[in-house]
């Protein structure tokens, strides 16, 4: 394959795709995927643009390596955030993401702007797409990629065609989502359905790379996260949370969770029907039966919509994640939307009918969320599902009541920071909300003495890691084996057989994902974040109930102090502004001046 050297730009409001090159410069310093994502949205998206206007970019970018990584071939959904209002990347893997990566061909991305007057598709192949009205508009997500059973395809549900502002962009028929912060809503915005990848999978660049790919897969295969995503895949996750005491559950009120034993990875073998991909080392997902179809349950589900609601019934809870899946919307914010409204009717601050241990009247909460209307919306206030539609911030600012912890608006996922000042630091200055992803330090810290110093370092070298990995878009598994050089030896090959214009020394690509992070910061910081912003919600501050962490909770002064030595770190101001002396060194200076720019054309 040759080198991803140009972009496909789709206008929905022309109804034109054309081709145009990506700056070299971009290419070497920024990479591809959360990296190209990122300069590109810099570049040309003007500050307090409304994230569900035409104004607003919607990017699927895939890395510059794609089909040549080990694991699962993955791509990045990056746009501005309609549930923050900044940056946002997220990412799925899965049959689309490979197809994309084959049919962009010498593409890294297609970006997408306007908004079309009527539902349509964009079909790509052979570098080349083109604009179609669609029929599948009101489709839910395994109905949207049935009508095209000779491509793969990525959709929005009725949550993303709703605007839902942590609806996803669901591929695959729903077994793989690009899932928080609302990448699905902007699509849904713009009248975009679908994206129709039509031609074959991404292959690795040459023997040489097909060869390391095999060898990397089989060193996963054999690594401790290897074989732990092959027992338990990330079902595991509520296991490890509830047995160190920081599982939010009943609604972000205690560490553990009685039923744990009953939506965990136990639950999940005995009610799985098989796996995802069973001939391979590393089988996948758990593929489980329901009344609606088959579905994939990942930890998120049992962590959110199980413990988080208090329910203990795999089937249940597999059955509500099928749902979100189908809908196409977030499983973490809509686990945490039913929570706020479960806690506000026991507080008295509404009177619906949501109350923990209710999967019925979880489902029936999501539906009506997801679609605003038919029965189930009928038995809830228009105001309250509006209000839950932008967000459990926007409800909490609606009706006064703030049980449920977000940062930037994004409500945190399953892991309670109160058990772990790195989590918390992770959780406070992630760059797209309350989000586990971009750095994990509970894994270690739980089971070790660490001081400030260790969990700034535990941050910093994980949010920079990724950030590079997640600009050569790895998968998030398997993208652990390539730490070590941050896929050093991956790139040097590519660039061998393709001449493209990428570093090729693992401190280079490291500094790459520090650039990569300060830039994503100067996005943020030019729609207003601050050092406000990377603080923890009060909530946070009252202690977990009980459990191995009971008593534990985040001590503004010492948060502060951890935040103060975060900010020394990145070579940032005390309000949380990279400074001058660390864009020179990262060669950011420039950065909003042209430097090759679209909008600086």
């Amino acid at each position: 394959m040759a080198d991803r050297t140009h972009v496909l730009r789709a206008d929905l409001s022309a109804g034109t795709v054309e081709r145009e090159p990506v700056p070299e410069r971009w290419r070497r310093r920024f990479l591809g995927g959360k990296g190209i994502g990122a300069r590109y949205l810099y570049a040309e998206l003007d500050a307090g643009v409304d994230p569900l206007s035409p104004g607003n970019l919607l990017a699927f970018c895939v890395g510059p390596l794609a089909g040549s990584l080990p694991g699962e071939p993955r791509y990045a959904a990056v746009t501005k955030s309609p549930l923050t209002g900044l940056f946002l990347d997220s990412y799925a893997g899965g049959t689309f993401a490979s197809r994309l990566a084959g049919s962009l061909d010498d593409c890294l991305a297609l970006l997408v702007t306007g908004a079309s007057d009527e539902p349509v598709r964009i079909e790509i192949a052979d570098g080349t797409g083109r604009i179609v009205p669609t029929g599948t508009w009101g489709a839910d997500a395994a109905e949207t990629a049935a009508a095209h059973p000779d491509a793969a395809v990525a959709c929005v549900g009725p949550a993303g065609e709703r605007e839902v502002c942590y609806a996803t962009v669901a591929s695959d028929g729903g077994d793989h989502h690009a899932g928080r912060g609302g990448a699905g809503a902007v699509m849904g915005s713009k009248r975009l359905k679908a994206v129709i990848a039509a031609g074959p999978a991404a292959e690795p660049a040459s023997t040489e790379l097909a060869a390391l790919r095999e060898s990397y897969a089989d060193r996963y295969a054999d690594d401790d996260v290897g074989r732990w995503q092959a027992a338990a895949e990330t079902l595991e996750s509520v296991d490890f949370a509830n047995e160190v005491g920081a599982l939010a559950a009943d609604g972000w009120r205690s560490g553990r969770f009685a039923g744990t034993d009953a939506v965990g990875i136990e639950a999940a073998r005995s009610a799985s029907v098989g796996r995802e991909h069973p001939d391979d080392d590393v089988p996948g997902g758990f593929r489980v039966e329901t009344d609606a179809g088959e579905t994939v349950p990942r930890g998120a589900a049992s962590m959110t919509l199980g413990a988080g609601l208090g329910v203990d019934d795999f089937d249940a809870v597999a059955a509500l994640g099928g749902l979100c899946d189908r809908l196409g919307v977030d499983v973490i914010g809509a686990g945490n939307a039913v929570a706020w409204v479960a806690r506000a009717s026991e507080a008295g601050v509404l009177d619906a009918d949501v109350g923990f241990g209710d999967p019925d009247a979880a489902r029936a909460l999501i539906t009506a969320i997801a679609t605003g209307g038919g029965e189930d919306a009928a038995a809830f206030d228009p105001a309250l599902l509006e209000a839950l539609r932008r967000g459990v911030d926007a409800a909490a600012e609606r009706f006064g009541f703030d049980p449920i912890p977000t940062v930037k608006s994004m409500a945190l996922p399953g892991y309670d920071p109160r058990a772990s000042p790195a989590m918390a630091l992770a959780y406070a200055t992630s760059d797209r909300g309350g989000c586990h992803r971009r750095a994990r330090p509970i894994e270690e810290e739980v089971f070790a003495a660490w001081e400030d110093d260790d969990r700034v370092a535990a941050v910093v070298t994980a949010q920079n890691a990724r950030s590079t990995l997640w600009s050569l878009v790895a998968d998030d598994f398997a993208g652990e084996t390539l730490w070590s050089d941050c896929g050093a030896a991956f790139v040097d090959a590519h660039v061998r057989a393709t001449g493209a214009p990428l570093p090729t020394d693992p401190a280079e690509l490291r500094r790459c994902g520090e650039r990569i992070w300060t830039l994503v910061r100067l996005f943020n910081a030019r729609e207003g974040v601050s050092r406000g912003d990377d603080e923890l919600p009060a909530t946070l501050s009252e202690p977990i109930a009980d459990g191995p962490a009971a008593g534990a909770r985040v001590d503004p002064e010492a948060f502060d102090a951890l935040l103060d030595a975060y900010y020394r770190a990145r070579g940032w101001s005390p309000d949380g502004r990279p400074t001058p002396a660390t864009l020179d060194r990262l060669g950011l200076g420039s950065v909003g001046e042209g430097d090759g720019s679209r909008a600086g054309r």
